[in-house]
């Protein structure tokens, strides 16, 4: 199903082969394809109402199944990008937008299509897409056990995969990937959105899921983190670190930037 991106791919992406490991009753999947062609872009164009980014891998695929119940969690290009707003009222206000709205103009017979306003940093609070059908994550106020988590056990398996990236007309970098790490008695999927445009602003948009085998429980955790970009520069230095360096990176920079909005959610599967 290559290259066939769009509203109801959704569990046809899941049920194509990939990396894919079941374990104490969950079912755990990834799949990495190529960018998406030129055909199934202008699908998914049409289908969001926007131009995607540069890079989109709208067959990439991170899910988590619980097989007695159907529950089930995916992470996907198109479902990430729906969440983005496509109004223009939380574009980010600066000259380079005009520039990078100018390489997404679409030529036909000599005609030009401009692109309508939005959010060209492609922000999205994208907590993944549930199934359908109960049971759901509901709101809470348990954490996620980090304790559990620093123990050394045994990585039985991972993978990253890379959902898309776009370079906003060399002006920054804003991506939006997941990492899955299975454990044998537990595991844990991050779902990050990086954003940084020079000059500007830096964003992360951390979606953690936690999932216990022995109790079925699991935990999503949402934190979303921004700053200037100059306050967060100047962090840096102080601290005497490459700053350049740092700035690219996502890993060094998530506990240099205040909280701004957050959420838990859990559910125990039966």
């Amino acid at each position: 199903m290559n290259g066939q991106s769009g509203p109801n791919t959704q569990s046809l992406l899941r049920d194509e082969p990939g990396n894919v490991i079941t374990h104490r009753g969950f079912k755990i999947t990834t799949k990495k394809l190529p960018i998406l062609k030129a055909e199934p872009i202008e699908r998914m164009t049409s289908a969001l109402g926007i131009a995607p980014p540069e890079m989109i891998f709208g067959d990439n695929l991170a899910s988590i199944e619980h097989l007695a119940t159907g529950w089930s969690i995916d992470f996907t290009a198109f479902h990430a990008l729906k969440k983005v707003d496509k109004t223009g009222t939380s574009m980010l206000q600066v000259a380079h937008s005009k520039e990078w709205q100018s390489t997404r103009e679409k030529k036909h017979e000599g005609i030009t299509e401009v692109v309508k306003p939005f959010d060209w940093s492609y922000s999205t609070d994208y907590k993944g897409t549930e199934q359908p059908i109960p049971p759901h994550l509901e709101p809470s106020d348990t954490p996620i056990p980090i304790e559990l988590l620093k123990r050394p056990d045994p990585i039985i398996f991972f993978d990253e995969v890379m959902l898309y990236e776009d370079e906003m007309a060399d002006n920054g970098i804003t991506a939006l990937s997941c990492k899955v790490r299975v454990m044998p008695s537990r595991l844990l999927l991050l779902c990050r959105f990086f954003m940084r445009l020079d000059g500007v602003m830096l964003r992360i948009r951390d979606t953690r899921l936690f999932v216990e085998f022995e109790t079925g429980e699991v935990i999503r955790e949402y934190t979303a983190r921004e700053d200037s970009y100059e306050a967060v520069r100047q962090r840096l230095a102080m601290k005497g670190r490459d700053v350049p360096a740092q700035l690219r990176d996502p890993n060094g920079l998530v506990d240099l930037l205040p909280i701004v909005d957050q959420s838990l959610e859990r559910v125990v599967l039966g």
